[in-house]
Parts: C-alpha cells; structure tokens; sequence
C-alpha cells in the first residue's frame, strides 16, 4: 500500500503545476490582446503560492520528509540540501515576483516584459523543483523509508488542506480560492481552457 504521504505531496504538487502553469498562460493570452491582466487574480494566485507550498508544504518536507532521508540514504544528501536551499529561498522569490507584479501594475507597460520574464524564470524554477522531488526523492523514500517513519510522515502531511486538491477552504481563504480557480483550467480549477 502507498504511504499516504506520497499521495498527498502528489496531489499538491499537481495543482500547484496547474496553477504555475497557467500564469504564463494568462500573461500571454492578454499580451495577444493587448491587454492588462487581472492583476487582483494574480496577486491571489501568487499569495495562495505564499501560504499553502510556502507556508506548509515545504517546512514539512524540510523538517520531516528530508531528514529521515538523509539518515537513511546518505548518498542523496547534495540533492536534498539544493531542495532545501531551494525551500529556504522559496518565500523571498515568492516576494520578489510579488514585487514585480506591484510594479507592472503600478507603472503599467514599462514593466510587463520584466515581470512577464520573473514569472516565466518562477514557474520554471519550481516546476523543475517539483519534478527532482517526483522522480528522486519520492521513489526513494519509497525504497527506503520504515513504516514507523511513514506514519508520522502520513499524520503531518494529512493535516495539509489545500483547497486546490479539493479540501473545503477555511472560511478566510474562502474568497481567495474562489479568484484563483476562476483562474486556473480544468481540472484543477474552473477556468477557461487556454
């Protein structure tokens, strides 16, 4: 049987991809029309980014899901302290591109094609992050994680309620799930397919 653990990082993961995936989407779609983003779906779609991956997905990785694994495969340890690195620079890229944002609305075009890049430089970043973490780490905590790991592993992880993997949001997030699965495609979210 799989950990439950594998399955939810998967789930998460998933959604996170389809809601990266379509900010390059949206920005080109409006580019083609000459027009200016939703900038308030954005900056949702960017803070959902912030609080879920950034704020519970990661440290837990971090904190739990890596550790075990480098006591246990210490050979995968240069892979695990990039991924990690990369958890630690997460909230200060995050800002960055938030920043990048304020001053595409803010200034209007004179800063579309900077934020426009930030972004696309972003989703790859850590669509490339995401899939070290599928197709390395995933397998081998498989391989090579015990059952008593697993279930604290499966207990953290399963307190995650991503709205976006079909988890009802908490009444604060409410409104801000509901701007950005108007946002994203199918099946994800409720978006238009672009």
């Amino acid at each position: 049987m799989k950990p439950l653990t594998l399955t939810i990082i998967r789930e998460e993961h998933s959604a996170l991809a389809a809601m990266l995936r379509s900010i390059p989407l949206l920005l080109a779609e409006h580019r083609r029309h000459g027009s200016l983003p939703d900038f308030a779906v954005l900056r949702a779609m960017l803070f959902y980014v912030d609080e879920f991956p950034e704020r519970l997905h990661h440290p837990k990785e971090s904190q739990l899901l890596f550790p075990k694994l480098r006591a246990r495969a210490p050979t995968h340890r240069e892979a695990l302290d990039m991924l990690d690195h990369d958890h630690a620079r997460g909230e200060y890229a995050i800002r960055d591109l938030e920043h990048a944002l304020l001053a595409f609305e803010v200034m209007g075009e004179a800063r579309r094609d900077a934020f426009e890049l930030a972004a696309q430089e972003y989703v790859s970043a850590y669509l490339r992050h995401m899939e070290i973490e599928e197709q390395q780490i995933l397998p081998l905590a498989l391989r090579v994680l015990q059952p008593d790991d697993w279930e604290e592993l499966d207990a953290a992880f399963s307190a995650n309620r991503d709205p976006l993997t079909g988890h009802p949001p908490e009444e604060q997030y409410r409104s801000l799930f509901q701007k950005v699965l108007a946002a994203v495609p199918a099946p994800i979210g409720l978006g238009p397919a672009l």
